[in-house]
């Protein structure tokens, strides 16, 4: 089958598209599903880069990719969730890795049935990214109603999916979100109008001074800015979840990255090391009376058949910007080079697989 991957790890400028193995049932309850398409999202770009290299070593060549939608091709015998037929979405366990692959074998409880109403394309942008908002937004201590929640880069794929949920689910009442000047026309366009209450263009204003101090209860951290924005954050009460910062050593051990037939083991000074830096976060966050933590997902079936009923009830909606035909290499790279920079992206980068 074809499979984009890497030889060695690499920026996207050295990845590849090869035939490697297709994979076959071995558990009971796998699923082997053919992708239709994939969506690329920065933990797959960067863990192709080497950025975890000195905690443990990958297997090459490195299959790159962990969302995808397509069609169940077989079951295992314990399968009950899905049948040989079902048109599914999914984020793959690191040990099923390379969603942008013809196809992928993967345990049933981390599939769902993908929303009728969306496309493979559409379906395939959603797991990873709205999975990490949904989960990211459960971790606020109490109720959500009538609150402020700070989602910086909201066009971005995780952040457009936590201002939708912040606004119709967790019934925020503000949401605020930072984007640039090109991009303020299209919180609205692409959002909905009752979305995103306050709209700051952080290429001429800063975060910082445009936001009253002390008045934001939930800042969901997609970009690395959570200790620069704790003089906003409510005393007491306010919390922020980070998915862009670096988690300890103890969570990094315990996260699905880790989670491999091999069982890899962290470095000992590595682990301690995170540990520290987390540690130096929380108490920086603890002065201002501010709750801190960065979040791994956990990726499983139920939490896409919650997404997917929000789709279709109409208070999710994902946006798909650029696209690549897995068989045209330089448009995969290009497209995998856009969420590499984190400059100039617009909602999910998503690979055709299958090009129709």
């Amino acid at each position: 089958m074809l499979s984009l991957n890497t030889p060695t790890y690499s920026p996207p400028s050295g990845y590849q598209v090869s035939e490697l193995p297709k994979p076959v049932l071995e558990d009971s309850n796998d699923v082997i599903i053919k992708v239709h398409a994939a969506s690329i999202n920065p933990i797959d770009v960067k863990k192709a880069s080497g950025i975890l290299k000195k905690g443990f070593k990958d297997e090459f060549p490195y299959k790159i990719g962990y969302d995808c939608a397509g069609i169940v091709a077989e079951v295992g015998s314990g399968v009950s969730r899905v049948k040989v037929g079902d048109e599914v979405y999914t984020r793959l366990p690191e040990a099923s890795r390379g969603s942008c692959s013809e196809f992928v074998k993967c345990p049933e409880k981390y599939i769902a049935v993908k929303p009728p109403s969306l496309s493979f394309v559409e379906a395939a942008s959603i797991p990873l990214a709205a999975m990490t908002a949904l989960q990211a937004l459960r971790r606020y201590n109490g109720d959500l109603t009538g609150k402020t929640v700070l989602v910086p880069a909201g066009l971005g794929g995780t952040g457009m999916f936590a201002c939708q949920l912040a606004k119709h689910v967790f019934r925020a009442g503000k949401v605020i979100t930072t984007v640039s000047t090109s991009k303020i026309p299209k919180v609205k366009e692409l959002l909905g109008n009752n979305t995103v209450d306050e709209i700051i263009d952080y290429t001429k204003v800063d975060p910082k001074n445009a936001i009253e101090p002390e008045t934001v209860d939930f800042l969901f951290d997609t970009i690395g800015s959570s200790m620069e924005y704790l003089s906003l954050m409510r005393p007491k009460t306010g919390c922020i979840i980070s998915v862009s910062t670096v988690p300890s050593g103890d969570q990094l051990q315990n996260s699905s990255l880790m989670q491999l037939p091999h069982q890899p083991v962290l470095p000992l000074p590595l682990k301690l090391a995170l540990n520290l830096m987390d540690s130096i976060r929380k108490l920086r966050a603890r002065r201002y009376g501010v709750s801190y933590s960065y979040m791994f997902l956990e990726s499983n079936g139920k939490d896409l058949d919650e997404l997917r009923d929000l789709v279709e009830s109409g208070k999710l909606k994902t946006i798909v910007g650029t696209t690549a035909v897995l068989k045209v290499l330089k448009d995969v790279q290009e497209a995998c080079q856009v969420v590499y920079s984190g400059r100039g992206g617009l909602g999910k980068v998503v690979i055709k697989v299958v090009d129709v």
